[in-house]
């Protein structure tokens, strides 16, 4: 036999009618069951877990008679705008408090982000003399903390930041736990990477920047996320720090002021003849919750496919 005829077959295949088309793989009786199974499975979860946020919806929607009479429900009852209408009814604070929140949500991440991942970038290298001795300092603080009375007097009091946006923005800028998560991370990241970087002449930074950074993009999602939440959801040190010495609130912490002012109005007209069901509180604390938890809800697709990878750094293999 020849051997332009051996090689006939595949030059058929591949060259002479494109490249070839990947085979479907069959599946047998027991792999359908199996995924059908699986995908039910999933379906029902995910629907399950949407089901407290279409709850919330339906109520932020109804009107205050008809969830005290008659619950939450999947749909809206008694439809009505009423909660939105309180929420809304000073459009510029609320518009202010959704500036000041993004705002200090952006920078925030941003500036949290590059101070993390440099300390962790610091802390994985082996020519670093004091790495060890910082590394046991930023554990040893998440044993304890200072406690409330005197942070509160070294920030207002010292620092001066009493009714300042920095009172909230510094504090929330990095955590020890964050710091470890990424120097985990940087475990992963060859050593020998930063070794040829030092070998072709690059400095400490560039090494950091062209050749760690890319590497980072699970860690940085992951820990991203966490810092926009924490900067989103901030309202306890807005309520100590900033209270009414600024116009514009951070979101959350205007809206608790207004569920409270709601709240207060109920409790004082309780024993008058005015109708309490005329006020919202219920649907009110709903309404409130769509609009903090709205805008924040678009951030996650961005992020998902490296948030998994991201969320197991440091752990154990089996």
């Amino acid at each position: 036999m020849h051997s332009s005829d051996v090689a006939r077959p595949f030059e058929t295949e591949g060259v002479g009618l494109g490249p070839a088309k990947p085979r479907a793989i069959r599946l047998d009786g027991s792999d359908i069951v199996i995924r059908s199974i699986s995908y039910i499975t999933i379906t029902l979860f995910a629907l399950f877990c949407l089901l407290p946020f279409v709850l919330m919806l339906s109520a932020s929607l109804s009107s205050e008679a008809a969830i005290m009479k008659s619950g939450f429900g999947i749909l809206p009852k008694d439809f009505s705008l009423a909660a939105y209408e309180w929420i809304f009814k000073a459009p510029r604070q609320i518009i202010g408090s959704y500036v000041v929140t993004i705002v200090m949500t952006v920078f925030g991440t941003a500036i949290g982000l590059f101070i993390i991942s440099m300390t962790g970038y610091a802390l994985h290298r082996r020519d670093f003399p004091f790495r060890n001795h910082i590394s046991f300092f930023i554990y040893f603080t998440t044993l304890f903390s200072a406690g409330l009375a005197p942070t509160f007097l070294w920030v207002a009091r010292d620092l001066g930041l009493r009714g300042n946006y920095l009172a909230v923005f510094l504090q929330l800028l990095m955590t020890p736990w964050l710091i470890i998560l990424m120097k985990n991370f940087m475990r992963t990241v060859p050593y020998e990477i930063i070794e040829s970087g030092k070998v072709d002449g690059a400095g400490d930074f560039r090494i950091f920047a062209q050749l760690c950074l890319p590497m980072m993009k699970p860690a940085l999602a992951t820990i991203g996320l966490f810092l926009a939440l924490g900067y989103w959801n901030e309202w306890y040190l807005s309520s100590l720090y900033l209270g009414s010495t600024v116009e514009f609130k951070p979101l959350q912490y205007h809206l608790y002021n207004i569920i409270n002012t709601a709240n207060a109005l109920r409790n004082s007209v309780a024993g008058s003849n005015v109708s309490v069901t005329a006020l919202p509180s219920n649907t009110l604390k709903m309404a409130s919750a769509i609009v903090a938890t709205g805008p924040i809800l678009l951030l996650y697709p961005f992020v998902q496919k490296y948030f998994v990878s991201g969320i197991t750094i440091g752990a154990v293999k089996g």
